[in-house]
């Protein structure tokens, strides 16, 4: 069979045509487990100049797929077998939607002839995903295979981003057809009209305790710097939702904190009492609003302007003052139009305050809590010891609550955590991270149950010589579960331990740098070594089980449950 270059006009075989999409649509990395499903896929990729990235699991390879998504707001691309394969994909999929990012998923089925037979591994994927993903498809045609990926980069970035899944039914690889490529996709793009600029710039004028509230996708490193000369000419009150704190930097003088779980309490009373709230590009859902508490629903008590990139998304839980039906990035480069009227606005004093309040609560270095290893000296050391653009990544449990808190996040791009609360994210997000920018500083965070969800994909980092830094938060349980457990059942454990391996042996058996951290004392010098080491690294944090959060022990939780 010919592999050579194809011309439009040339007779290409269905996996081949589907790979030359993705050069056409600018397509630099695949993440993939492989399967005898889509080989003709698998075929076409040996002869294009894309990344392959060969996964572990396919939960891991959509989860990268998604951290490619969050820093380049291109789609990133995952591939998987049928059946096994895509119910693993399944919450990288699901991530992607809570958290409107690009993403598109290649998955294998079984021939068009078998249809209905429950064949082997067969799924209804339009059933299986249609909740999940913006749109499922399943390409009957091989001569539709360009039309229709062209649609999934199409629908998987405009509007509110978010994930497809496209079905490959294997006979149709194999077909061979002429067809032509379709051209690069692109984002179509709106502005705010001139009459919605002047109400926001009326809005602000009138206003005594205003504030920004900065989520969602469709952001950009130009818009972040746009929103930040915006609010420090207008001298505006600026926080970020629950896991988004990469989109204004915690150094400017207008950022007062992160709107999520364990929050200052004295930002919520501050969203609670303002007069007027500029929502950009967020959805403000659950744990941002905590439990829908900040904002009335569903008319909040204050003036709203809510900017978002979907209309179905406007209204649709606030109803806002002044909606306007763009992208943050759209958005901001309107701002630069709106030119404050006072010289220093009535609401100054309460910004000073409410920076000050930010200010104290990040103060990471004097917190003590139960152990030998003291996470406020930790995060300390490593705020000093990161570059700005070190990419720090996540995934769910109590111990994210230092790095969320604690670390001051300076520049776009540099923040991969799930808002949809998955775990095992941050292991194969970094993976990706590392993948796609390799000259940049990669760390993890994970607890002891939150790594060992994804934990094999440290060795897709040793085989791609990806040096990433995972920092293993270990106190022998589901933290997270525990510390709900004391407050609801307290003192009755069940289901929450855990029994853990020696993480640094782990990490030395697959080839990589790993050392065991006990103590304060241990961690600087076992970081510099294992940055030194040029080899992914585990460093394996003794956590005491008491240290459950920056202000509370396990035993404070269950006292004061008892005495409820």
């Amino acid at each position: 069979m010919n592999h050579s270059k194809n011309t439009p006009a040339a007779l290409r075989m269905g996996g081949h045509i589907l790979v030359d999409q993705l050069v056409a649509h600018g397509v630099r990395h695949v993440f993939c487990v492989p399967g005898e499903s889509y080989l003709a896929v698998l075929d076409g990729l040996h002869d294009h100049q894309i990344d392959v990235t060969v996964c572990r699991q396919e939960g891991g390879a959509a989860m990268m797929a998604d951290a490619h998504g969050k820093l380049t707001g291109e789609p990133g691309i995952c591939m998987v077998t049928r059946g096994p394969g895509a119910a693993n994909a399944m919450a990288g999929i699901h991530i992607a939607k809570q958290d409107s990012t690009p993403l598109i998923l290649f998955v294998g089925q079984i021939e068009r002839g078998m249809r209905e037979r429950e064949a082997f591994q067969e799924m209804d994927y339009r059933a299986v995903f249609g909740t999940q993903a913006k749109w499922v498809t399943e390409i009957d045609q091989v001569e539709r295979i360009p039309e229709l990926v062209a649609r999934a980069f199409h629908v998987a970035t405009s509007g509110r981003p978010g994930p497809v899944v496209i079905a490959l039914p294997e006979d149709v690889l194999t077909e061979m057809t002429t067809v032509a490529d379709a051209p690069h996709y692109r984002v179509p793009e709106t502005a705010p009209t001139a009459a919605q600029m002047q109400s926001i710039a009326e809005l602000l004028a009138s206003a005594r305790q205003p504030l920004a509230i900065l989520g969602g996708s469709r952001w950009d490193a130009a818009a972040v710097e746009r929103f930040q000369a915006f609010a420090e000419a207008w001298q505006l009150p600026v926080a970020v939702q629950f896991r988004r704190q990469m989109l204004f930097s915690a150094e400017h003088p207008c950022f007062i904190g992160d709107i999520g779980l364990g929050g200052n309490p004295k930002l919520m009373d501050f969203v609670r009492n303002s007069d007027l709230v500029l929502m950009v590009g967020g959805r403000f859902s659950e744990i941002p609003s905590q439990s829908y508490t900040l904002l009335d629903i569903p008319v909040p008590r204050q003036k709203l302007v809510h900017v978002h990139p979907d209309a179905s998304e406007l209204n649709r839980v606030y109803v806002a003052t002044e909606a306007v039906n763009v992208s943050p990035t759209a958005f901001c480069e309107a701002l630069g139009g709106l030119t404050p009227t006072a010289a220093e606005p009535v609401w100054k004093p309460a910004l000073d305050t409410m920076r000050g309040s930010y200010r104290q609560w990040s103060q990471c270095e004097t917190i003590r809590h139960p152990g030998k290893l003291q996470m406020g000296q930790i995060m300390s050391h490593l705020n000093e010891v990161l570059p700005a653009d070190a990419i720090m990544c996540n995934g769910a449990g109590n111990y994210a609550t230092w790095l969320h808190r604690f670390r001051r996040f300076t520049q776009f791009g540099t923040q991969l955590a799930p808002t949809s609360g998955s775990m095992g994210y941050g292991l194969p997000a970094a993976v990706g991270a590392k993948r796609l920018f390799p000259e940049r500083t990669v760390v993890c965070f994970a607890g002891d149950g939150c790594f060992m969800m994804h934990g094999q994909e440290f060795a897709t980092a040793v085989q791609y010589d990806l040096p990433i830094i995972v920092l293993i938060i270990d106190n022998g349980m589901y933290g997270t579960i525990r510390m709900h457990q004391e407050r609801h059942y307290p003192g009755r454990v069940s289901a929450t331990a855990l029994r853990n391996p020696d993480f640094a042996a782990y990490a030395q058996a697959f080839g990589g740098h790993g050392e065991r951290v006990e103590t304060t004392e241990q961690f600087a010098p076992a970081l510099e070594r294992a940055i030194a080491s040029g080899k992914p690294a585990i460093l394996h944090c003794l956590l005491d089980a008491e240290a459950i959060t920056p202000a509370q022990t396990l035993t404070s939780i269950r006292e004061q449950a008892m005495q409820a």
